[in-house]
């Protein structure tokens, strides 16, 4: 039941950094621990899912997919983008400066604890962190193309499926990019008002976005683990900037539906902002945000450390191989036995000898 609820709570604050524009839930899954588990376990649905159904039934296709993993965490994200989409629309409306401020101290924070340079870290390395930092970056003025589609559907669909795929990448925010393509304000009333058609097509591109993406992250962290955790924290960098409380928006464009659509920022220090806009720059609220979204993030990745989870290898080393041969427990005990069987007949062999 523990278990249970602290995957719960972490869908949940996954959630509720996805409801944000600028801010990404996979830097909450990646700060508390579990995001390779998430990829290796969303790489599990596939047709692979069928084989380990046949072999093991139920119980073993709740062990290929990791059920008791992603359920009680895709619970927690449903939980929080439902309840938070009223607070986050509200928030982003009337207190934008201290909701940036907030995430902005917690993604800062996020990079400096997946920054950690592993045993096997060259300097090499430094090229996927200089990719991650420019992808970021240039992201989000890619995205209003996707809106210029001119099919609604067609651009919701693909819209969902590069939103998710942004949303397994820590640091680029799938929220922001829908703001870009003129999709965020379409998705958060579809969410608020239950729009059964519009999520339906939205959460069909998603589905196809899991699975491919999901595919390619667990290759990249199987094969390039290193490289790939370095590319994911240049993208964790390089999307500071979008959280800057005191910012002007110099360029944008509108969309289908005559929406703002934002395409670039000039950063501006407190002082110039409060003179540029006449307005307070909430600048003793904003740190005291910005020092509890940090100080948030290094707890929990402290607890993240400290507290690994199961991930699904472990799950799936106790089923059968999708090929259909022994699992690798099944080998392991199969070996044991045999190493017992011929320690015993040397035994008796040498026994008989002596007598």
């Amino acid at each position: 039941m523990k278990r249970f609820l602290g995957i719960f709570l972490r869908g949940a604050g996954m959630g509720a950094a996805d409801a944000v524009p600028g801010v990404s839930g996979g830097t909450i899954a990646f700060v508390t621990g579990i995001y390779e588990e998430l990829i290796h376990s969303i790489k599990q649905f596939g047709p692979s899912a069928f084989g380990a159904w046949r072999r093991g039934g139920l119980s073993g296709l709740t062990m290929h997919l990791n059920l008791p993993f992603l359920v009680p965490l895709m619970a927690g994200v449903a939980v929080s983008l439902i309840s938070v989409a009223h607070l986050v629309v509200w928030l982003m409306a009337d207190h934008p400066l201290l909701l940036n401020g907030f995430f902005f101290g917690l993604v800062a924070a996020s990079a400096l604890v997946v920054s950690r340079h592993p045993a096997d870290w060259r300097w090499w390395h430094i090229l996927p962190l200089i990719v991650g930092l420019l992808m970021a970056h240039w992201l989000p003025s890619l995205m209003p193309i996707i809106g210029l589609l001119g099919s609604q559907n067609l651009t919701l669909l693909l819209g969902g499926a590069i939103a998710i795929s942004a949303m397994l990448l820590p640091g680029v925010s799938g929220s922001f990019l829908l703001l870009t393509m003129g999709l965020y304000g379409t998705v958060m009333d579809g969410i608020r008002g239950f729009d059964v058609g519009l999520l339906s097509i939205f959460g069909l591109g998603c589905l196809f976005g899991l699975f491919v993406f999901s595919r390619l992250l667990s290759w990249l962290l199987q094969h390039h683990h290193t490289a790939t955790l370095q590319l994911l924290v240049g993208f964790i960098i390089g999307s500071l900037p979008v959280l800057w409380p005191w910012r002007e928006l110099v360029r944008y464009q509108l969309g289908p539906e005559g929406q703002m659509i934002p395409l670039d920022y000039r950063y501006l220090t407190p002082g110039d902002y409060a003179l540029l806009t006449g307005e307070s720059a909430q600048l003793g609220g904003i740190v005291v945000l910005i020092l509890i979204g940090s100080t948030l993030v290094l707890w929990l990745g402290r607890t993240g450390r400290t507290q690994p989870s199961a991930g699904p290898d472990d799950a799936s080393s106790q089923a059968p191989d999708r090929d259909g041969s022994p699992s690798r427990s099944e080998v392991a005990h199969h070996a044991s036995s045999s190493q017992r069987t011929s320690s015993s007949k040397r035994t008796n062999k040498e026994e008989g000898s002596d007598a």
